[in-house]
Formats: structure tokens, sequence, C-alpha cells
């Protein structure tokens, strides 16, 4: 009996673990379909990756753009360029549970825009994202960048 019980709390303990563990690799997962979406040029799924909430906030070049579809609109001026493409360093990203449903995601990126001729920038970035869980899965909530000034 006393073996049955300490396996019981030891499967309880296991399964708080795994799923404490799970969280980090969820965001991560979240984002990762983001920055697809974003070079796929598919604002449609970066739609369903966004919180469906008028609070929705992206804070881009130092601009609050508030709700998912102003922020698809600012997007979609952005992706006009012949190039855009997200290069996130996933290796380097780092998650942070906030509470129950809640974490913080920081990693940085290199964002190529431009043309081919002369060739696209590449602008290094700081991310910041705050992800919610809802029932369809993690959200992003809020995106802050702000220039990468430990890039070389």
């Amino acid at each position: 009996m006393r073996s049955m019980i300490v396996a019981a709390l030891l499967s309880t303990s296991l399964i708080a673990t795994s799923a404490s563990a799970g969280v980090p690799g969820e965001v991560l997962a979240t984002y990762e379909a983001f920055a697809a979406a974003q070079n796929a040029r598919d604002l449609a799924r970066v739609r369903e990756l966004l919180l469906d909430s008028p609070d929705f906030l992206w804070v881009s070049d130092g601009i609050p753009v508030w709700g998912p579809d102003a922020t698809l609109a600012r997007m979609a001026l952005f992706q006009q360029s012949e190039i855009w493409r997200v290069e996130p360093a996933l290796e380097r990203a780092r998650v942070v549970e906030i509470g129950p449903g809640s974490a913080f995601l920081a990693l940085p990126l290199v964002l190529r825009i431009g043309s081919s001729a002369p060739g696209p920038d590449a602008l290094r970035f700081l991310v910041n994202v705050l992800c919610v869980h809802r029932p369809e899965g993690w959200r992003i909530a809020a995106l802050f960048t702000t220039p990468d000034k430990t890039a070389p």
C-alpha cells in the first residue's frame, strides 16, 4: 500500500513537472508559427495567432498599434517590400512563465526587408512577447520590438 502511495505521488509530481516544462515549448512553438506565417505573408494565419481583442498591443518603431486588425494593416504595409523575412534566433529565446496561462518570451531576430537590388537591409531587433493561453491554444497578447543594441 505504501509503495502505491509513493508511486502515485511520484507520478503526480512528474505530470506537474512535465506540464510545467511544456509551457516554454508551447509558447516557443506559437512564436515559430507566427514567424513562419509572416515569412509566408499569410496574414490570415498571423491573425489566428494574435489575441482577438482590441487590447492586443504591438509596439513597432516606438508606435503603439492597438488591436489585431490595425496590426495586420501595418504588417501588410511592411510586407509590400520585395523581401520580407524574419529570422528569429530561437536558440537564444527565453520563456518565463508569469502565472497560470501567461508567459513572456524574449528573443533576438533579424528582419531582412527591402529589395534584391541593392539587397535587403538586415535590421536586428529584440522581440518581447506576452502570450496568454486560451481554449484554442496560446495566443500573442502583446508584441514589443526594440533595436538590438547588443548586436555588432
